[in-house]
């Protein structure tokens, strides 16, 4: 079995055995952290960066973490709505004005958090080029007639969320959203997480790896960027992609950074010191925006503001979560105070409600925390 390197409590061994499990099967190289009282209970690391499995994972490891990325630029929303300086029932033209364009006068904030605003991808043609531009890519959206009632349904804003959310940021703060994280939250709770890669961590960053080819062609199914722009995995492994503001694919992470910043909403709002959000502030995550059949995504889903929600399939009802494209995925149980992470760098499915790898790391978590 491939070597596991960190710690874990003698009563989190199972989490240890799952990733060793992953590693030994399918996984290349991959983090595990498990944040219990917004304390580390495991913080495990093993694998390689490389496809010739040549250079080991490190503890500093980073790896773009796709979708995962959305729980930290909702996380910003819920704390400036939590200040009062950000309204969830508010029109988002009361923020930015030229989004009341095309019919959206009516379309809240919320509707921006819970994936049912009806701007799901532009419809304009983008080119990947596009995305690196903040201006180009919010004002095509301000200028955009939403694909449905807004508030009615869901259907999952793959790439178009983070420019959402994060413009609703920038003109509430006047902070970029990757900048507002580094100083509000990343900073105080001395987070390793990136939304916008500086030059000087690039020596540090595993390149992702697509999936492999199924032997059996596989349906269609929506990924980061639902055909425009056409979003090839590698492009994550581009100087361009690592250096931009994607607040809703393109953050760069570990498992301990990202149980780290996450483990604030399961403690009540603080954590190891640092208080980021009042008690009210973090149950405002369970208001729920839509409970249904994702029309993108095609499968029943259960949308809070910002996360995915229970809806019978997590051990404990007050829990929320989300993943990235191709297995990584963040749990946040407010009833255990637990926070599960796990990121790493073989993709190996299409979509970003996690894999068996996912799974087997979060059982594993719960076999030790009831133990």
């Amino acid at each position: 079995m491939t070597d596991i390197h960190g710690m874990c409590t003698d009563q989190f061994t199972p989490v240890r055995d799952a990733l060793a499990a992953t590693l030994a099967d399918r996984d290349l190289g991959a983090s595990v952290a498990v944040y219990v009282d917004g304390e580390p209970v495991a913080d495990l690391w093993g694998g390689y960066v490389d496809e010739a499995r040549t250079v080991p994972w490190q503890r500093d490891t980073l790896v773009n973490v796709w979708s995962t990325t959305k729980t930290m630029t909702a996380l910003c929303a819920l704390i400036l709505i939590d200040r009062g300086e950000l309204d969830p029932a508010a029109p988002v033209a009361e923020y930015w004005p030229q989004f009341a364009a095309a019919g959206k006068e009516k379309v809240q904030v919320r509707h921006l958090l819970g994936h049912t605003a009806g701007l799901p991808t532009w419809t304009e043609p983008m080119t990947v080029e596009d995305l690196y531009d903040w201006p180009t890519a919010t004002a095509r959206l301000a200028a955009q007639a939403p694909a449905w009632e807004p508030g009615t349904e869901a259907g999952y804003h793959a790439l178009t969320q983070g420019y959402l959310v994060g413009e609703v940021v920038r003109r509430v703060t006047g902070r970029t959203v990757g900048a507002f994280f580094a100083e509000e939250v990343a900073g105080p709770l001395g987070a390793d997480f990136h939304i916008g890669l500086d030059a000087e961590h690039d020596h540090r960053v595993a390149p992702v790896f697509p999936p492999p080819a199924p032997d059996v062609p596989e349906p269609v199914s929506p990924s980061e960027g639902p055909g425009n722009p056409p979003l090839p995995p590698t492009t994550a492994n581009t100087t361009a992609w690592r250096r931009a503001e994607i607040p809703a694919a393109g953050g760069h992470g570990n498992a301990r950074s990202v149980a780290a910043v996450q483990s604030v909403l399961a403690c009540g709002g603080t954590a190891r010191g640092v208080r980021l959000l009042s008690e009210a502030g973090c149950e405002r995550v369970f208001e729920e925006q839509f409970l249904g059949e994702d029309r993108v995504l095609g499968v029943p889903l259960r949308y809070g503001l910002g996360y995915g929600l229970h809806s019978g399939q997590l051990p404990n009802p007050r829990s929320c979560f989300w993943g990235g494209w191709g297995g990584s995925m963040v749990l946040v149980d407010l009833d255990a105070r637990m926070t599960v992470a796990y990121v790493m760098n073989q993709m190996i499915h299409q979509g970003s409600l996690g894999d068996d790898r996912a799974f087997l790391i979060l059982a594993a978590a719960y076999e030790g925390f009831s133990a």
